[in-house]
């Protein structure tokens, strides 16, 4: 495993305990876009048939006295046949107007296999742009789940392409506002050959007048036959005056395909609030109940049980309104 000018760095000058991470998971550390020690982007490469033996995770941090605006880019590259696990974390470390953009180039060649677990979670007034450049190669398999916890505003832009026969792609996210926050999601996913296949599920709860967007585009090409393609994006409205805007789309070339694209937005389940009440369950955990029940289809994507259960910790936190009752903190209880 090789990445240009990686140093491990647990250590920050700031008090700082990440609640994600497994027993045995690496960390490196990215410190307003660069890596900790190095002052340099991260580039991440395995080389053919290199198989990590441990899960790694990166830990982004805007940090007190950085640039309030700031563009970085990150690579990823795996070789032929290797394998690896990656855990993306963003944090915000001081209430600073932060706007940060950031690129993401995720390359997978022939046979290669990779899993993402992408978590965000800033300040209310932080603004954060994301957007992934993915290549796969023929027989190559990506698995990414986002989660988007907190932040001001996020904005995801995902585009990838499937270049190479028998190339699979996976993608889940959910996503949770409240107060003004917005979240959006841009995607972008060509079958370019054929035998190809993608699934996407991306879920959003909604409260207060939180915002967000969806906008999804399955793209099959002329020739590009036998592919599989699959999209849903379902929204939860807590209150009345939160609002979701969703747009999935198919674009479809080829006759021989199997393809599909769904949206829904809709509230809390009355008979079942009432159902709950009637065996005993208060009124703010039987909502509680259906949030998480709704968001648990998207969580159980994540493959490592001790990471699923983590994140299921953290999106319950979040739900139950924690992390909002510390407006003066920049952590939000990671």
């Amino acid at each position: 495993m090789k990445m240009n000018n990686l140093i491990y760095a647990p250590a920050l000058k700031q008090e700082f305990r990440c609640r994600v991470p497994l027993r045995d998971a690496r960390q490196l550390f990215l410190v307003d876009g660069s890596v900790q020690g190095a002052g340099s982007p991260l580039a991440f490469r395995l080389e053919d048939g290199e198989q990590m033996d441990k899960m790694l995770q990166i830990i982004g941090v805007r940090s007190e006295g950085g640039p309030q605006e700031l563009e970085f880019e990150d690579t990823f590259h795996f070789g032929k046949g290797s394998s690896g696990k990656i855990i993306q974390c963003a944090h915000t470390f001081s209430l600073d107007l932060f706007k940060t953009r950031e690129k993401v180039r995720i390359t997978l060649e022939e046979g290669a296999a990779a899993e993402f677990v992408v978590m965000q979670n800033e300040h209310n007034r932080a603004v954060h742009e994301t957007s992934y450049d993915i290549s796969l190669a023929a027989g190559a398999e990506l698995k990414m789940v986002f989660l988007s916890l907190h932040g001001g505003e996020i904005l995801n832009r995902i585009d990838v392409s499937l270049d190479g026969e028998n190339a699979s792609c996976e993608l889940g996210g959910l996503y949770l506002t409240d107060g003004d926050q917005r979240m959006d999601y841009d995607i972008r996913l060509t079958h370019n050959v054929p035998s190809c296949r993608s699934n996407q599920l991306f879920k959003g709860i909604l409260d207060d007048r939180g915002k967000a967007h969806f906008d999804g585009l399955i793209k099959v090409v002329p020739d590009a036959q036998k592919s599989e393609a699959y999209q849903a994006n379902h929204n939860l409205l807590i209150s009345s005056e939160a609002k979701a805007y969703t747009k999935p789309q198919l674009e479809i070339y080829a006759d021989d395909v199997k393809c599909s694209h769904g949206a829904t937005i809709g509230r809390l389940n009355p008979d079942e609030l009432f159902y709950m009440r009637t065996r005993g369950i208060p009124m703010a955990e039987a909502k509680l109940l259906q949030q998480m029940a709704f968001a648990y289809e998207v969580l159980e994507k994540i493959s490592s049980d001790q990471l699923r259960e983590r994140m299921q910790v953290l999106v319950e936190k979040r739900l139950r309104g924690e992390f909002s009752r510390c407006q003066n903190c920049s952590k939000n209880c990671c």
